[in-house]
């Protein structure tokens, strides 16, 4: 979906705004229009208190956490723990500004002496990478100010390196000058500056051409909606949102009386409870805990000692 469809809405009858909802929406985003874009199109549909977990470029399709309401207050916590699998397409023999297709070329360079052995080669040590740098083009940082904006103003601003970890790449198909391929990373990795370090170390350039976000932790693309179909028919919002719960189904869940759930609601911390079988591994480490009231997400929490005995100490409310 193009800037101009987002633009012109289907004509329809017209609806009152949803509620606000409280969830996750697995957003398929296509490519062409900013994250950005994509939550405003929602927020149309009545959704005021809106977010996201890790956003997309304009160039990239895929998987993107939408978060409502209460959700709002999990993206950190997304953001931390979650791992991401992309697919994509670079083109060896380029090199432009954003390391994207979509940016100003700076350089053409003969990739004829590429083989595709050579390709795979690189690809395959995507793995060993520990760090990388990052895109001058992008929402990273520099005395408050994004990279991207100080680069359009022609602003200089120090070159920037960040930790990463590739738990899988592999070369899907080898068509020179185009290459296919798909990457497990950690969140916040930048695919862009992949395809463009790989093009330096041979010799020619490389630009990413495409990119898919298949799966965004806990979320794949089988799970994602449209944002056609959403806008075109906001009931299946509604229908498409994904408890919180579902969002951290790392964190164990533990449930509380309704006389602990007041004192949670009143930023009182509650005494653990025995929690739910294998639960406790997951929590000797962080110690962290969803707390539910009646089966509803109601706070994050973690485990504190206190002169009476271990407690949950609430992170964040979850309740309106």
């Amino acid at each position: 979906m193009t800037d101009e469809e987002m633009a012109a809405p289907v004509p329809q009858p017209h609806r009152p705004p949803l509620p606000q909802l409280h969830g996750v929406l697995v957003l398929n985003k296509p490519s062409g229009p900013t994250s950005a874009r994509c939550l405003t199109a929602l927020k149309r549909l009545g959704q005021k208190k809106i977010g996201h977990a890790g956003t997309l470029d304009p160039l990239a399709s895929g998987v993107l956490l939408v978060l409502l309401g209460q959700a709002t207050k999990l993206s950190s916590h997304l953001l931390a723990g979650g791992g991401k699998v992309y697919s994509g397409v670079l083109r060896l023999g380029q090199t432009t500004d954003t390391w994207d297709c979509q940016g100003k070329l700076l350089a053409e360079a003969a990739w004829e002496h590429v083989g595709e052995e050579d390709v795979r080669r690189e690809i395959a040590l995507w793995r060993e990478a520990r760090e990388q740098p990052v895109p001058p083009y992008s929402a990273a940082k520099h005395e408050g100010q994004p990279l991207y904006r100080l680069a359009r103003k022609g602003a200089a601003a120090p070159a920037k390196v960040k930790r990463m970890e590739i738990s899988q790449a592999d070369t899907l198909d080898v068509s020179l000058p185009f290459v296919r391929f798909r990457v497990a990373c950690s969140s916040g990795t930048y695919i862009r500056s992949l395809a463009h370090s790989l093009g330096m170390r041979l010799g020619c350039g490389a630009v990413l051409t495409e990119l898919t976000r298949e799966y965004s932790y806990p979320f794949g693309l089988d799970a994602a909606r449209d944002l056609r179909d959403l806008t075109a028919d906001p009931a299946l919002l509604a229908a498409s949102l994904r408890p919180i719960a579902e969002a951290l189904p790392h964190w164990p869940g533990v449930e509380l009386t309704p006389e602990q759930a007041q004192r949670v609601r009143n930023g009182m911390a509650v005494p653990c409870a025995s929690l739910p079988p294998g639960s406790e591994e997951k929590t000797r480490d962080k110690g962290l805990a969803l707390l539910l009231d009646r089966g509803e997400a109601l706070a994050l929490a973690q485990r504190k000692d206190a002169p009476g005995g271990s407690c949950w100490a609430v992170l964040r409310g979850l309740w309106n």
